[in-house]
């Protein structure tokens, strides 16, 4: 597989974007036009630099609006792509993107049409450049790949071929299996992007909302299978307009982009079975092993724990971590970090193959994590997420691995601690410039599947939230996006149990307060559930939330903010599949009110993404 990336892709100089995508990893790179004529340097220079970097100039682009037009215009279009011509030969590209004609076309006669990409193919074949015609989604008149390909068909020239983009072909709806009827030494150059489904005009979906692979709604692996199998020989390349990554850093964005490249091609690999091209096979999580909390003192967290009825599992041997556990719950408070705040900062997960695991993360590109062990201690191989979270992966259960190294707590913890629960699902907050990556680390790392976007609002505008989690439920990480220019939201653990009411109670006498919710969300709930009086007065005086359908029922307490953290105890009522959104507006107003803010601290965003 070669990669490839164009320029539009990166935040950044041109100069800046080319170190960005060697540093990457990238084989090639498709330069802008309007990045060249921005640039200090000479055609010359730039040339030179790829040359350095080992890069190679696989596509020079776009040249836009010449096809379909009366003599005039078509004479001075020439005029213009000679230029380009020759600017194209002092940097040594060899291939030209041709987009279809969406502003000056008069003419939709296909044989003029065909006529005219001839003459441009002759005149390209001076300066020894192939020329790679892409129909637009937008196109006056030629808006469908299949089109652009019998313009090419009727004009025959051998360094005519066709670009193929799959937001041009997927936004529109066409069906991408006639791929495998083109002449595969037709099939010039491909340029990948994914997108979530948008009800947009096509022109805007695409210059602000096209998104790397694995992070939208397109079936890319689909995609590319036929690209693939109709004998397309040449790089995978990327062409992502969006708004995000050209203000995030270049190196980051490229490091990000090459890693979706890997995880398509690697889907692609495995639909049409060609073993020796595939990465080793997902790991799907079974369960979580343990939810890690890091911090300088974490003093007010143990004493959250200890209310809440988690029971201490003991103090590791050689580091200052501890352990804290309420049932298959398991809580690592580590200290040897030294962040002011206390923030959720790794996850542990039960899989078939640690080791498979780990390996294919690595493929992808997920940095490798260090973690400082003494001889006899259990190795957990593990990555790190975009924002600094560890992931770690165990094939075996704690009490095989890694619980033996901690000493001091409690002999049996089913005694010991008189909550009962598992981890339910985590629920992480991402500034805006890390949702996407976030999303796409998720699905090629932990094999986990995108539930729908929901919208939710928010004292500061809507909070975008989107649910990753294995099909059975056993591990599911709710992701939320606030505002641009809202404070980052605090993260949490969700701990779920038999019976939410008995353990507020427990709590409460323990004397833990709760997030404290008010009574007009009660008077809601009446009207909206009809519940009887006395489960409803429950409810109030334990500050529970509710929420109800047809599968079933949710019952679940928050506990007060400590820095960017809080929990959560939830209770499912019959096959209940939801994290009740109704009431999240009401927990966001609530922890605005009682904080002054999202999180106790403004910096914690800065601190969670370190």
């Amino acid at each position: 597989m070669r990669t490839s990336i164009a320029t539009v892709c990166l935040a950044g100089t041109l100069v800046e974007k080319l170190h960005a995508c060697a540093e990457a990893g990238f084989d090639g790179i498709e330069i802008m036009d309007a990045d060249l004529t921005a640039a200090y340097e000479s055609p010359e220079e730039i040339r030179a630099l790829c040359d350095r970097l080992g890069l190679t100039i696989d596509l020079f682009q776009p040249l836009r609006d010449f096809e379909g037009v009366d003599d005039a215009t078509l004479a001075d279009n020439l005029r213009r792509a000679k230029a380009k011509f020759e600017v194209m030969r002092r940097l040594g590209a060899s291939m030209i993107l041709l987009c279809s004609n969406v502003g000056t076309a008069t003419i939709s006669d296909r044989t003029t049409t065909a006529n005219q990409l001839g003459m441009l193919a002759d005149l390209a074949a001076e300066y020894s450049i192939d020329i790679a015609y892409e129909a637009l989604a937008w196109g006056r008149y030629v808006d469908d790949y299949r089109d652009a390909w019998e313009l090419v068909r009727l004009a025959d020239r051998p360094n005519l071929g066709v670009c193929l983009d799959s937001f041009h072909v997927l936004s529109r709806g066409h069906d991408p299996a006639a791929i495998e009827r083109i002449d595969a030494d037709k099939l010039f150059f491909l340029q990948l992007a994914d997108a979530p489904d948008m009800d947009l005009d096509v022109l805007s979906w695409s210059r602000h909302h096209r998104l790397f692979p694995g992070e939208g709604d397109f079936d890319l692996t689909r995609f590319l299978s036929h690209m693939l199998r109709a004998g397309y020989r040449g790089p995978l390349s990327l062409e992502v307009f969006n708004d995000t990554f050209r203000q995030t850093d270049a190196k980051r964005t490229a490091a990000h982009a090459l890693r979706s490249l890997r995880w398509l091609f690697d889907r692609s690999a495995a639909l049409n079975g060609w073993d020796d091209q595939q990465l080793a096979p997902p790991q799907p999580p079974r369960a979580i092993d343990f939810v890690e909390i890091a911090g300088e003192d974490l003093s007010a967290v143990e004493a959250t724990l200890q209310q809440l009825g988690f029971a201490f599992g003991g103090r590791h041997r050689t580091k200052p971590v501890r352990l804290w556990q309420a049932g298959a719950a398991r809580i690592i408070l580590n200290e040897q970090r030294r962040t002011k705040d206390a923030r959720l900062s790794g996850l542990g997960v039960e899989v078939e193959d640690a080791g498979a695991a780990a390996g294919r993360a690595h493929a992808i590109g997920a940095p490798a994590v260090f973690r400082r062990s003494s001889a006899g201690e259990y190795d957990l191989r593990g990555v790190e997420a975009p924002d600094g979270t560890e992931v770690a992966w165990n094939s075996r259960s704690a009490g095989d691995s890694w619980l033996p190294e901690f000493v001091g707590g409690a002999e049996d913890d089913s005694t010991a601690s008189s909550l009962h629960g598992v981890v339910d699902h985590l629920n992480i907050a991402y500034p805006w410039q890390e949702f996407d990556e976030a999303v796409l680390f998720f699905r090629s790392v932990l094999a986990l599947d995108a539930e729908p976007v929901a919208e939710l609002p928010g004292p500061r505008g809507l909070v975008r939230s989107q649910v990753m989690r294995t099909p059975d439920g056993a591990v599911r990480l709710a992701m939320n996006l606030a505002p641009p220019t809202a404070p980052l939201q605090p993260r949490h653990i969700a701990i779920r149990v038999d019976d939410a009411v008995a353990a507020a109670r427990a709590a409460r006498g323990r004397g833990l307060p709760f997030l404290p919710i008010p009574s007009n969300y009660y008077d809601d709930l009446r009207a909206r559930f009809g519940l009887e009086h006395a489960a409803l007065d429950e409810l109030r005086e334990l500050d529970l939330l509710y929420d109800r359908d047809e599968q079933g029922a949710f019952v679940h307490f928050y506990t007060p903010t400590i820095d960017g953290l809080f929990f959560e105890i939830v209770e499912r009522r019959g096959t209940y599949d939801g994290y009740g959104a109704a009431s999240t507006p009401v927990r966001f107003a609530a922890q605005l009110h009682h904080t002054g803010r999202y999180t106790d601290d403004r910096e914690q965003g800065e601190a969670a993404r370190r």
